[in-house]
């Protein structure tokens, strides 16, 4: 796989963490085909096996490995004998969780797992694959974040902080590895119909379907997009949501819902 500066070439080997149910289900399903190898993390063993069969099916040859992208050794072991057997160039460094207890915000537990699973989770991923990307001058790496990454909103403090975070890491990322031929991505999807988002009891503007979403993510990561930010009425919303003036920001975001307790992706 190589950068040409507007598109890649087709990605054969493939990491997903966070792969069992959700937006990497979507993406694993969406990239399985005849002559493509998935590698699949997840922590739920039942879902991952029901995701790799749907992904023989359709062609791929499939790894799977459940693991919590929280335990750093584990999942370093498992991805660098991964690629030792087959080079990946393309990691999506999905896995996340939501959080916020209806009208009460995030508990002090809830807000240390988030970022454990958010932040770190994604550090744990990209860590171990990066160095060997650059060796070889090549390779695809995405991190998810979120539009809920350009404005701070009440309710989910932990999960929007944690999701900003994941994007500035990207954006930087980005222009320290381009020059070496390694292209790194943020995603920052709105509302999809997920598992996440079917606890949130509230109305979820321009919301969308998974598979439509993982056609949006693929498309910008064939052409090794910086952000893939989606739905484009959603993401024009919240940067001007985000401009506002502070105290007109102030009682808009005070009318806004909270969202209903965390979910493992």
């Amino acid at each position: 796989m190589r950068y040409n500066g507007s598109m890649v070439e087709n990605f054969r080997n493939i990491l997903i963490t966070g792969a069992g149910s959700g937006l990497g289900a979507a993406l694993a399903r969406r990239y399985a085909a005849p002559g493509v190898r998935l590698a699949l993390i997840g922590r739920n063993a039942v879902r991952l096996a029901e995701v790799e069969a749907d992904c023989v099916a359709r062609g791929a040859t499939v790894a799977r490995a459940s693991i919590d992208v929280t335990e750093r050794a584990a999942l370093a072991a498992w991805i660098l004998a991964s690629d030792e057997a087959m080079p990946f160039d393309l990691v999506i460094a999905n896995a996340g969780i939501s959080g916020g207890t209806s009208g009460l915000g995030e508990s002090n537990d809830q807000s240390r797992l988030i970022f454990a699973i958010n932040l770190d989770g994604v550090l744990n991923t990209i860590d171990p694959i990066l160095p060997r990307m650059r060796r070889r001058g090549t390779g695809a790496v995405a991190l998810m974040s979120s539009l809920a990454s350009f404005r701070g909103l009440p309710g989910a403090p932990a999960y929007g902080a944690s999701k900003a975070a994941v994007r500035v890491l990207g954006e930087a990322l980005r222009g320290d590895y381009l020059p070496s031929g390694v292209v790194v991505s943020v995603i920052c999807p709105g509302f999809v119909t997920t598992p996440m988002t079917a606890r949130n009891r509230f109305h979820m503007p321009f919301l969308m379907d998974a598979e439509r979403a993982a056609d949006i993510m693929v498309r910008g990561l064939a052409r090794g997009k910086g952000r893939i930010a989606f739905p484009g009425p959603m993401y024009a919303l919240i940067r001007l949501i985000a401009a506002l003036p502070g105290p007109l920001l102030d009682r808009f975001v005070a009318r806004l819902p909270r969202k209903a307790p965390p979910t493992a992706l």
